[in-house]
């Protein structure tokens, strides 16, 4: 590891690794439709979102860009195939932050959506933002989760679901 920065990074989103993955394996993605509110996002997208985001941390570190028109979108069908491609995104982010230089910090992230420039900050506080993102997005999805009586795993703590209070 050549930051203890990126050292710091990286033990923070393998800190939210297994719960968010206990999550995405109780999606049920043949419901991909389902939404709580109609304000709400599709379960399907937000469970694909989720299990997106580490990948995210891949292309703020190597591209320094997530262009919305060009990044490619994954498509899981099934809850196997989500939970492997999170598996899969959080191997590439692992690679990333352990390549990750303290000089790389400051450098420019940017969100686009094509000439459209949506954000600019640097690495090291995109990488951040991604995780917290990503914890957010988790939140969201234990609601569906309990809407649609799956279970909730221990997440800061033991839940109702994994034998707690």
């Amino acid at each position: 590891m050549s930051s203890v920065i990126a050292a710091e990074y990286l033990r923070e989103l393998e800190s939210e690794e297994k719960a968010t993955r206990e999550c995405l394996a109780e999606v049920p993605m043949d419901q991909p439709k389902y939404k709580p509110h109609e304000r709400s996002m599709e379960l399907g997208y937000l469970a694909t979102l989720t299990g997106d985001i580490p990948r995210w941390i891949q292309y703020i570190i190597e591209k320094r860009l997530v262009d919305f028109e060009t990044y490619p979108q994954n498509q899981p069908a099934t809850t196997d195939e989500l939970v492997a491609m999170f598996d899969e995104n959080m191997g590439l982010a692992r690679t990333a932050l352990k390549s990750l230089k303290d000089e790389d910090l400051s450098k420019e992230f940017q969100l686009k959506h094509g000439e459209k420039l949506l954000m600019a900050t640097p690495v090291g506080e995109s990488i951040s933002s991604a995780i917290n993102h990503m914890v957010h997005h988790r939140g969201q999805l234990t609601v569906y989760l309990k809407l649609l009586d799956k279970k909730i795993p221990s997440i800061y703590g033991p839940s109702a679901d994994s034998g707690g209070f």
